[in-house]
């Protein structure tokens, strides 16, 4: 049973002085930008730190002091800037009580969320003495991020952290803590949480502002989700995709699939062990390991057979997308085609189904199962054909495209390698794992698979993108949107690129300017966060709590593109009020 606010009402008072000033002072006098700015960069940290905390099982809770002396450790073991000791700090901490979080039932958890991530000119939400009151607007992500968590059973309050924790720790309702807040009020909260010995975990804000702020709603997640009935949740995605993307080592492949014979196969491992992302049979081998009934054991030798199957099937429609659609150029290097002609490039790209349904065929798995699996991959395969097919055939005479047509074309295009990839790992775990969790699988493929392609659009743009879709005169979603926003001339200008009548004098420079004048990025970037909401959305209702857990971490994984700034500023300047009115033996120099 959830909670309410009334039933979490301290028993007695709480003075937020009782910590002294100097100490938590000292805490705050930081530059700003102490935290890494990019996903890549945060990620490494969380590497390094699950791996440190494996080797030297820090116990928690730890004083601040003993706390700082093991993220001094980390700052040279990361080689990184020091001013991200604190950050460094968080993620230490979280790692610490990651398996005691999971331990504590849902209801005698606490989602603590801040009032700055409301949209503060347009919430209607009263506060009472211990917060906000979501009025369920859905004008901010407090309203989902509460309603998923007190589904599960938390209590969930929006309100600042730092004074708060020990009130609602000392009604003895709550044995566990999620907080979300800028790292200035998470250090403030600290201290009173390491004396009450309560297991916290913390994720930070990605703004430096104190309103409209946003946090990384994958990373929360994972937390709130954090069950001991989830296997999984000790798995490290980063070096699962490493494990994968060694498989297509020139060793591996041979190994997997047998000696290479004649030049055409050669071509072909070649091009399979080319420079590529691995998504898609990093998603197979994801959706066995959360299926599979003997949780923990390594990876069977024939899931490689089903993975490498999956990314034949992937680079073969890459070879014959190249060719259709005229590109020179994929992953920095020439096309297939430009480097051994058409008719070699379509022999290469029709052997690599071949090879992917060879290898479907040689698994040791029940005769259910590899009908199924063929079957899947097949049906896969036509879907794909049909999505390309209606590319082909607009392109025969180009007219401007709506962007649900453009979207629907990203469904029929990309959503199902990415549904063959999750089923097929799912059918390699059982066919029983697999039909109680079909829906889901669909649906969830089809959001994924439209988010991708959006991303990939988005991604393309400028000088550093991989291929352009103007200059290649491909269905754009940006296009698209540009085109329903513009009007009169830049209609004119946008409805000739669609005709492929490039006028001329314009450049793909101009063209990229336009669609931020008009704001059709910022469309694709909200649809982008849509197509992902609806594959988060669509686990909520699946019971199976490792596929749920891990899908969930999945989409982190490929969609890791936020980044946090900094600060918050409200509370900096607070700060320097106070040093400069606290005695001058208070702050050590």
């Amino acid at each position: 049973m959830t909670m309410s606010t009334a039933q979490l009402k301290p028993t007695g008072s709480f003075n937020p002085l009782a910590v002294p000033r100097h100490a938590i002072q000292q805490r705050f006098r930081k530059p700003k930008h102490n935290v890494p700015q990019t996903p890549a960069e945060r990620n490494r940290f969380l590497h390094v730190i699950r791996n440190y905390v494996a080797e030297h099982n820090p116990v928690p809770p730890l004083p601040v002091d003993q706390l700082r002396e093991h993220a001094e450790r980390l700052v040279k073991q990361l080689d990184c800037n020091p001013v991200y000791i604190d950050y460094i700090g968080v993620l230490l901490n979280n790692e610490m009580w990651r398996e005691s979080l999971a331990q504590v039932p849902f209801e005698r958890r606490l989602l603590l969320l801040p009032k700055c991530l409301r949209v503060e000119s347009k919430c209607p939400a009263p506060f009472d003495e211990f917060g906000l009151l979501c009025k369920q607007c859905g004008l901010c992500t407090i309203q989902d991020l509460t309603a998923e968590a007190e589904k599960l059973g938390y209590a969930v309050l929006v309100a600042e952290g730092s004074a708060i924790v020990m009130s609602i720790i000392q009604t003895g309702k709550i044995d566990a803590i999620v907080g979300v807040s800028c790292l200035s009020v998470l250090e403030r909260a600290f201290p009173y949480m390491e004396a009450a010995a309560i297991p916290g975990v913390a994720v930070p804000l990605l703004q430096d502002d104190c309103i409209d702020t946003t946090v990384d709603l994958d990373w929360v997640w994972e937390y709130i989700h954090l069950t001991a009935e989830d296997k999984t949740r000790r798995m490290d995605l980063g070096a699962l995709r490493d494990e994968v993307d060694f498989w297509f080592t020139p060793a591996s492949l041979e190994l997997i699939m047998g000696s290479s014979e004649g030049e055409t196969e050669k071509i072909a491992r070649e091009w399979l062990g080319r420079a590529g992302k691995r998504w898609r049979p990093f998603l197979t081998v994801s959706a066995f390991q959360a299926l599979r009934e003997d949780q923990g054991r390594p990876l069977p030798d024939d899931l490689r057979k089903v993975a490498v199957a999956v990314e034949c099937f992937h680079k073969a429609s890459l070879i014959h997308d190249d060719i259709e659609d005229n590109d020179a150029l994929r992953y920095g290097e020439k096309t297939l085609h430009e480097e051994y002609g058409v008719a070699v490039a379509l022999n290469v790209g029709d052997l690599l189904i071949g090879e992917g349904y060879r290898l479907l065929a040689s698994c040791g798995v029940t005769a259910e199962q590899r009908v199924q699996m063929l079957k899947v991959a097949s049906q896969g395969q036509r879907q794909l054909c049909r999505g390309q097919g209606a590319e082909l055939c607009w392109a025969r005479s180009p007219e401007p495209l709506r962007s649900t047509q453009v979207l629907e074309i990203f469904r029929q295009k990309t959503a199902p390698a990415f549904e063959v990839a999750l089923r097929l790992g799912a059918l390699y775990a059982g066919v029983e794992q697999h039909e109680e969790v079909s829906d889901v699988l669909g649906t969830y493929s089809e959001a994924l698979g439209i988010a991708y392609q959006i991303r990939d659009d988005i991604s393309d743009l400028g000088l550093g993108g991989e291929t352009n879709d103007i200059a290649g005169l491909r269905p754009s979603l940006l296009l698209a949107v540009a085109h329903e926003k513009a009007k009169d001339d830049n209609k004119k200008l946008l409805a000739s690129i669609w005709r492929r009548e490039w006028p001329e004098g314009v450049t793909v420079e101009q063209v990229e300017a336009l669609y931020g004048e008009l704001e059709a990025t910022h469309r694709a970037d909200v649809l982008l966060g849509t197509y992902k909401e609806e594959a988060i959305r669509c686990l909520r209702d699946l019971e199976n709590a490792n596929l749920k857990g891990l899908l969930r971490r999945v989409i982190g994984k490929i969609f890791n593109d936020v980044e946090i700034k900094g600060w918050c500023k409200e509370q900096e300047q607070k700060n320097a009020a106070a040093r400069e009115s606290a005695p001058a033996d208070a702050v050590p120099a």
